[in-house]
Protein backbone atom coordinates (compact mmCIF):
# COMPACT_ATOMS: atom_id res chain seq x y z
CA UNK A 1 0.00 0.00 0.00
CA UNK A 2 1.39 3.39 -1.00
CA UNK A 3 -1.26 5.53 0.74
CA UNK A 4 -3.91 4.80 3.40
CA UNK A 5 -6.62 5.11 0.74
CA UNK A 6 -4.67 3.46 -2.07
CA UNK A 7 -5.70 -0.13 -1.50
CA UNK A 8 -3.56 -3.20 -1.84
CA UNK A 9 -1.72 -3.58 -5.13
CA UNK A 10 1.17 -5.49 -6.68
CA UNK A 11 4.44 -3.58 -7.07
CA UNK A 12 8.07 -4.29 -7.90
CA UNK A 13 10.25 -3.00 -5.06
CA UNK A 14 13.96 -3.20 -4.28
CA UNK A 15 14.93 -6.02 -1.93
CA UNK A 16 14.58 -4.86 1.69
CA UNK A 17 17.90 -3.88 3.24
CA UNK A 18 19.37 -5.69 6.21
CA UNK A 19 19.56 -3.49 9.30
CA UNK A 20 20.83 -3.76 12.84
CA UNK A 21 18.86 -6.22 14.95
CA UNK A 22 17.25 -7.76 11.88
CA UNK A 23 17.29 -10.63 9.46
CA UNK A 24 16.32 -10.90 5.81
CA UNK A 25 13.97 -13.69 4.78
CA UNK A 26 12.80 -15.49 1.70
CA UNK A 27 9.08 -15.70 2.42
CA UNK A 28 7.71 -19.23 2.17
CA UNK A 29 4.08 -18.68 3.23
CA UNK A 30 1.93 -16.11 5.04
CA UNK A 31 -1.67 -16.37 6.14
CA UNK A 32 -4.20 -13.85 4.83
CA UNK A 33 -6.79 -13.50 7.63
CA UNK A 34 -10.48 -13.27 6.79
CA UNK A 35 -10.68 -9.63 7.90
CA UNK A 36 -7.75 -8.41 5.76
CA UNK A 37 -10.05 -6.64 3.30
CA UNK A 38 -11.60 -4.64 6.13
CA UNK A 39 -8.13 -3.77 7.42
CA UNK A 40 -7.00 -2.57 3.99
CA UNK A 41 -10.16 -0.45 3.74
CA UNK A 42 -9.30 1.28 7.02
CA UNK A 43 -11.74 -0.52 9.28
CA UNK A 44 -9.17 -1.84 11.75
CA UNK A 45 -6.99 1.16 12.52
CA UNK A 46 -4.13 2.82 10.74
CA UNK A 47 -0.52 2.07 9.85
CA UNK A 48 2.28 4.01 8.16
CA UNK A 49 2.45 4.06 4.37
CA UNK A 50 3.99 3.13 2.04
CA UNK A 51 4.03 -0.35 3.53
CA UNK A 52 4.31 -4.01 2.62
CA UNK A 53 1.63 -5.68 4.72
CA UNK A 54 1.91 -9.07 6.41
CA UNK A 55 2.90 -9.43 10.08
CA UNK A 56 3.08 -13.21 10.36
CA UNK A 57 4.29 -16.13 8.31
CA UNK A 58 7.03 -18.62 7.57
CA UNK A 59 10.33 -17.75 5.97
CA UNK A 60 13.90 -18.90 5.44
CA UNK A 61 16.63 -16.66 6.82
CA UNK A 62 19.03 -15.45 4.13
CA UNK A 63 21.20 -13.07 6.17
CA UNK A 64 21.46 -11.64 9.68
CA UNK A 65 22.89 -8.45 11.11
CA UNK A 66 26.12 -8.66 13.10
CA UNK A 67 24.24 -8.30 16.39
CA UNK A 68 21.73 -11.11 15.70
CA UNK A 69 22.33 -14.50 17.31
CA UNK A 70 18.91 -16.09 17.81
CA UNK A 71 18.41 -17.04 14.17
CA UNK A 72 20.94 -18.04 11.51
CA UNK A 73 21.07 -18.09 7.72
CA UNK A 74 19.27 -21.18 6.47
CA UNK A 75 16.90 -21.38 9.43
CA UNK A 76 13.19 -21.80 8.72
CA UNK A 77 11.50 -19.39 11.10
CA UNK A 78 8.05 -18.28 12.11
CA UNK A 79 7.52 -14.53 12.17
CA UNK A 80 5.02 -13.62 14.88
CA UNK A 81 4.81 -9.90 14.09
CA UNK A 82 4.73 -8.71 17.71
CA UNK A 83 7.48 -6.24 18.55
CA UNK A 84 7.96 -5.54 22.25
CA UNK A 85 9.85 -2.46 23.33
CA UNK A 86 11.60 -4.40 26.11
CA UNK A 87 10.86 -1.75 28.74
CA UNK A 88 9.77 -3.99 31.63
CA UNK A 89 8.18 -1.32 33.80
CA UNK A 90 5.88 -0.16 31.01
CA UNK A 91 6.02 -2.48 28.00
CA UNK A 92 4.94 -1.03 24.68
CA UNK A 93 3.98 -3.43 21.88
CA UNK A 94 2.97 -3.13 18.26
CA UNK A 95 2.20 -5.50 15.39
CA UNK A 96 4.52 -4.89 12.48
CA UNK A 97 3.17 -4.27 8.97
CA UNK A 98 -0.37 -4.46 10.38
CA UNK A 99 -2.65 -2.82 12.89
CA UNK A 100 -2.69 -3.64 16.58
CA UNK A 101 -1.21 -1.97 19.65
CA UNK A 102 -0.64 -3.71 22.99
CA UNK A 103 -1.35 -2.29 26.43
CA UNK A 104 -4.49 -0.18 26.39
CA UNK A 105 -4.59 -0.22 22.59
CA UNK A 106 -3.62 3.42 22.19
CA UNK A 107 -0.61 4.39 20.13
CA UNK A 108 2.40 5.99 21.80
CA UNK A 109 5.42 7.72 20.28
CA UNK A 110 7.30 4.45 20.84
CA UNK A 111 4.77 2.22 19.08
CA UNK A 112 4.52 4.69 16.23
CA UNK A 113 8.30 4.67 15.85
CA UNK A 114 8.39 0.85 15.95
CA UNK A 115 5.93 0.65 13.08
CA UNK A 116 7.70 3.41 11.12
CA UNK A 117 11.03 1.58 11.27
CA UNK A 118 9.78 -1.96 10.55
CA UNK A 119 7.32 -1.92 7.67
CA UNK A 120 8.60 -4.59 5.25
CA UNK A 121 6.00 -7.31 5.88
CA UNK A 122 5.60 -10.83 4.60
CA UNK A 123 3.18 -10.30 1.70
CA UNK A 124 6.19 -10.29 -0.57
CA UNK A 125 8.90 -12.55 -1.94
CA UNK A 126 11.43 -11.18 0.53
CA UNK A 127 11.18 -9.37 3.85
CA UNK A 128 13.30 -7.95 6.63
CA UNK A 129 12.18 -8.59 10.19
CA UNK A 130 13.60 -7.83 13.63
CA UNK A 131 15.19 -10.78 15.38
CA UNK A 132 12.86 -10.40 18.36
CA UNK A 133 9.83 -11.33 16.22
CA UNK A 134 11.41 -14.49 14.77
CA UNK A 135 11.42 -18.01 16.20
CA UNK A 136 13.57 -20.71 14.61
CA UNK A 137 11.80 -24.01 13.92
CA UNK A 138 14.39 -26.81 14.10
CA UNK A 139 13.74 -29.41 11.41
CA UNK A 140 11.07 -27.35 9.65
CA UNK A 141 13.05 -27.42 6.39
CA UNK A 142 11.92 -31.06 6.10
CA UNK A 143 8.24 -30.30 6.76
CA UNK A 144 6.43 -31.09 3.49
CA UNK A 145 3.81 -28.32 3.57
CA UNK A 146 5.11 -24.88 4.63
CA UNK A 147 1.77 -23.36 3.64
CA UNK A 148 0.23 -25.21 6.60
CA UNK A 149 2.87 -23.86 8.96
CA UNK A 150 1.64 -20.35 8.07
CA UNK A 151 -1.22 -21.03 10.52
CA UNK A 152 1.25 -21.38 13.43
CA UNK A 153 0.97 -17.72 14.53
CA UNK A 154 -2.81 -18.04 14.89
CA UNK A 155 -2.40 -21.33 16.71
CA UNK A 156 0.04 -19.48 18.97
CA UNK A 157 -2.52 -16.81 19.85
CA UNK A 158 -5.07 -19.53 20.62
CA UNK A 159 -2.58 -21.62 22.61
CA UNK A 160 -1.59 -18.63 24.73
CA UNK A 161 -5.24 -18.18 25.71
CA UNK A 162 -5.63 -21.90 26.41
CA UNK A 163 -2.54 -21.81 28.62
CA UNK A 164 -3.65 -18.67 30.45
CA UNK A 165 -6.89 -20.45 31.27
CA UNK A 166 -4.96 -23.27 32.91
CA UNK A 167 -6.47 -25.95 30.68
CA UNK A 168 -5.45 -29.45 31.76
CA UNK A 169 -6.16 -32.89 30.39
CA UNK A 170 -9.73 -33.81 31.26
CA UNK A 171 -11.12 -30.28 31.26
CA UNK A 172 -14.25 -29.32 29.37
CA UNK A 173 -13.42 -26.30 27.23
CA UNK A 174 -16.00 -24.15 25.43
CA UNK A 175 -14.79 -22.04 22.51
CA UNK A 176 -17.19 -19.19 21.74
CA UNK A 177 -16.67 -18.05 18.17
CA UNK A 178 -15.35 -21.43 17.09
CA UNK A 179 -16.42 -20.93 13.48
CA UNK A 180 -13.85 -18.17 12.99
CA UNK A 181 -10.22 -18.95 12.22
CA UNK A 182 -8.98 -18.06 15.70
CA UNK A 183 -11.80 -20.10 17.21
CA UNK A 184 -10.95 -23.11 15.06
CA UNK A 185 -7.32 -22.74 16.17
CA UNK A 186 -8.48 -22.80 19.81
CA UNK A 187 -10.46 -25.99 19.17
CA UNK A 188 -7.39 -27.66 17.65
CA UNK A 189 -5.15 -26.63 20.54
CA UNK A 190 -7.67 -27.63 23.22
CA UNK A 191 -7.95 -31.09 21.65
CA UNK A 192 -4.16 -31.40 21.47
CA UNK A 193 -3.85 -30.31 25.11
CA UNK A 194 -6.09 -33.21 26.17
CA UNK A 195 -9.47 -31.60 26.77
CA UNK A 196 -12.10 -34.19 27.61
CA UNK A 197 -14.57 -32.26 25.47
CA UNK A 198 -14.48 -29.11 23.38
CA UNK A 199 -17.80 -27.32 23.02
CA UNK A 200 -17.57 -25.50 19.68
CA UNK A 201 -19.94 -22.53 19.73
CA UNK A 202 -20.71 -20.51 16.63
CA UNK A 203 -23.18 -19.45 13.97
CA UNK A 204 -22.02 -21.11 10.76
CA UNK A 205 -23.40 -24.63 10.66
CA UNK A 206 -21.05 -25.91 7.97
CA UNK A 207 -18.01 -24.82 9.96
CA UNK A 208 -19.44 -26.39 13.12
CA UNK A 209 -19.94 -29.66 11.25
CA UNK A 210 -16.34 -29.57 10.05
CA UNK A 211 -15.11 -29.05 13.60
CA UNK A 212 -17.33 -31.86 14.87
CA UNK A 213 -15.69 -34.12 12.30
CA UNK A 214 -12.29 -33.62 13.93
CA UNK A 215 -13.00 -35.90 16.89
CA UNK A 216 -15.90 -37.29 18.95
CA UNK A 217 -14.76 -34.95 21.73
CA UNK A 218 -15.94 -31.91 19.76
CA UNK A 219 -19.55 -31.01 20.57
CA UNK A 220 -21.05 -28.33 18.30
CA UNK A 221 -23.49 -25.76 19.71
CA UNK A 222 -25.11 -23.36 17.23
CA UNK A 223 -25.74 -19.87 18.57
CA UNK A 224 -29.40 -18.87 18.55
CA UNK A 225 -29.02 -15.21 19.49
CA UNK A 226 -30.88 -15.74 22.77
CA UNK A 227 -28.36 -15.32 25.60
CA UNK A 228 -30.21 -17.41 28.14
CA UNK A 229 -30.85 -20.26 25.73
CA UNK A 230 -27.29 -20.20 24.42
CA UNK A 231 -25.86 -20.23 27.93
CA UNK A 232 -27.92 -23.28 28.85
CA UNK A 233 -26.94 -25.06 25.63
CA UNK A 234 -23.23 -24.47 26.24
CA UNK A 235 -23.48 -25.48 29.90
CA UNK A 236 -25.24 -28.78 29.17
CA UNK A 237 -23.50 -29.82 25.94
CA UNK A 238 -20.72 -31.87 27.55
CA UNK A 239 -20.98 -31.52 31.32
CA UNK A 240 -19.74 -28.73 33.61
CA UNK A 241 -17.65 -26.21 31.66
CA UNK A 242 -14.23 -25.63 33.22
CA UNK A 243 -12.99 -23.03 30.75
CA UNK A 244 -14.56 -20.67 28.25
CA UNK A 245 -12.31 -19.14 25.59
CA UNK A 246 -13.99 -16.24 23.79
CA UNK A 247 -12.57 -15.76 20.26
CA UNK A 248 -15.43 -13.75 18.77
CA UNK A 249 -14.70 -10.89 16.41
CA UNK A 250 -16.50 -7.57 16.07
CA UNK A 251 -20.04 -8.68 16.90
CA UNK A 252 -22.95 -6.26 17.38
CA UNK A 253 -23.88 -7.46 20.87
CA UNK A 254 -22.12 -8.77 23.99
CA UNK A 255 -24.76 -11.49 24.36
CA UNK A 256 -22.79 -14.38 22.79
CA UNK A 257 -19.80 -13.58 25.00
CA UNK A 258 -22.01 -13.34 28.06
CA UNK A 259 -23.66 -16.65 27.18
CA UNK A 260 -20.20 -18.15 27.62
CA UNK A 261 -19.92 -16.44 30.99
CA UNK A 262 -23.29 -17.84 32.03
CA UNK A 263 -22.19 -21.37 31.13
CA UNK A 264 -19.11 -21.49 33.37
CA UNK A 265 -19.13 -23.73 36.43
CA UNK A 266 -18.13 -22.21 39.79
CA UNK A 267 -14.32 -21.82 40.00
CA UNK A 268 -14.16 -21.81 36.19
CA UNK A 269 -11.92 -19.64 34.00
CA UNK A 270 -12.98 -17.22 31.30
CA UNK A 271 -10.41 -15.96 28.80
CA UNK A 272 -11.02 -13.15 26.31
CA UNK A 273 -8.81 -13.30 23.23
CA UNK A 274 -11.06 -12.14 20.38
CA UNK A 275 -12.02 -8.83 18.85
CA UNK A 276 -15.28 -8.01 20.66
CA UNK A 277 -15.73 -4.25 20.89
CA UNK A 278 -18.49 -4.23 23.46
CA UNK A 279 -18.57 -3.43 27.17
CA UNK A 280 -19.41 -6.56 29.13
CA UNK A 281 -22.10 -6.35 31.85
CA UNK A 282 -20.35 -8.52 34.45
CA UNK A 283 -22.40 -8.70 37.68
CA UNK A 284 -20.07 -8.17 40.64
CA UNK A 285 -21.89 -10.40 43.15
CA UNK A 286 -22.41 -13.29 40.77
CA UNK A 287 -18.79 -13.20 39.60
CA UNK A 288 -17.55 -13.12 43.19
CA UNK A 289 -19.79 -15.86 44.57
CA UNK A 290 -18.98 -18.22 41.68
CA UNK A 291 -15.26 -17.55 42.30
CA UNK A 292 -14.58 -17.11 38.59
CA UNK A 293 -11.28 -16.14 37.00
CA UNK A 294 -11.20 -13.65 34.13
CA UNK A 295 -8.08 -13.33 32.00
CA UNK A 296 -7.21 -11.34 28.93
CA UNK A 297 -4.85 -12.72 26.31
CA UNK A 298 -3.21 -11.01 23.33
CA UNK A 299 -0.72 -12.53 20.91
CA UNK A 300 1.74 -15.08 22.33
CA UNK A 301 5.19 -15.81 23.71
CA UNK A 302 7.99 -17.27 21.64
CA UNK A 303 8.04 -20.35 23.88
CA UNK A 304 4.41 -21.03 22.99
CA UNK A 305 5.30 -21.12 19.29
CA UNK A 306 8.18 -23.51 20.01
CA UNK A 307 5.87 -25.84 21.92
CA UNK A 308 3.36 -25.81 19.10
CA UNK A 309 6.04 -26.65 16.56
CA UNK A 310 7.10 -29.59 18.75
CA UNK A 311 3.48 -30.75 18.81
CA UNK A 312 3.23 -30.50 15.03
CA UNK A 313 6.57 -32.18 14.50
CA UNK A 314 5.64 -34.99 16.87
CA UNK A 315 2.22 -35.57 15.33
CA UNK A 316 0.24 -34.39 18.37
CA UNK A 317 -1.16 -31.46 16.40
CA UNK A 318 -2.19 -32.43 12.87
CA UNK A 319 -2.28 -29.53 10.41
CA UNK A 320 -3.58 -31.73 7.60
CA UNK A 321 -7.12 -30.99 8.87
CA UNK A 322 -6.80 -27.42 7.58
CA UNK A 323 -8.53 -26.61 4.29
CA UNK A 324 -5.83 -24.47 2.67
CA UNK A 325 -6.45 -22.15 -0.28
CA UNK A 326 -3.17 -20.95 -1.79
CA UNK A 327 -3.04 -17.53 -3.44
CA UNK A 328 -0.18 -15.69 -5.12
CA UNK A 329 1.03 -12.12 -5.34
CA UNK A 330 -0.33 -11.48 -8.83
CA UNK A 331 -3.96 -10.69 -7.94
CA UNK A 332 -4.37 -8.93 -4.57
CA UNK A 333 -8.10 -8.36 -5.09
CA UNK A 334 -8.71 -12.07 -5.64
CA UNK A 335 -6.63 -12.90 -2.57
CA UNK A 336 -8.66 -10.52 -0.41
CA UNK A 337 -11.92 -11.91 -1.79
CA UNK A 338 -10.83 -15.48 -1.06
CA UNK A 339 -9.83 -14.50 2.47
CA UNK A 340 -13.18 -12.80 3.09
CA UNK A 341 -14.95 -16.06 2.23
CA UNK A 342 -12.78 -18.15 4.56
CA UNK A 343 -13.77 -19.26 8.04
CA UNK A 344 -13.13 -21.94 10.60
CA UNK A 345 -10.68 -24.56 9.36
CA UNK A 346 -10.58 -22.86 5.95
CA UNK A 347 -7.42 -20.77 5.68
CA UNK A 348 -6.07 -18.60 2.84
CA UNK A 349 -2.29 -18.62 2.54
CA UNK A 350 -0.11 -16.46 0.33
CA UNK A 351 2.76 -18.38 -1.27
CA UNK A 352 4.88 -15.87 -3.22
Amino acid sequence: MTTPQGGLHLAELPDPLLRGGGATLDVLAAQVPAYTGALVAGGRGGFPTPIVLGPCGIGRVTATADDVFGVRPGDVVVACGLFRSGRVSRPEEALLAWTGIGGDGRATPTTERIREVWRDGLYAERAVQPERTLVALPGADAYPAPERLAFLPWLGVAAEAIDRAGVRAGHVVAVVGATGQLGAAAVLVALARGAAAVVAVGRHRGSLDALAGLAPRVVPVPLSGDRAADGRAIATAAGPVDVVVDTLGAVPSPDPTMAGYDALRPDGSWVLVGGVRQDLPIPYGDFMHRRLTLRGSWMCRETTLCELWSMVRGGVLDLSVLDITVVGLDDPAAALAAAARSRGLGVVVLVP
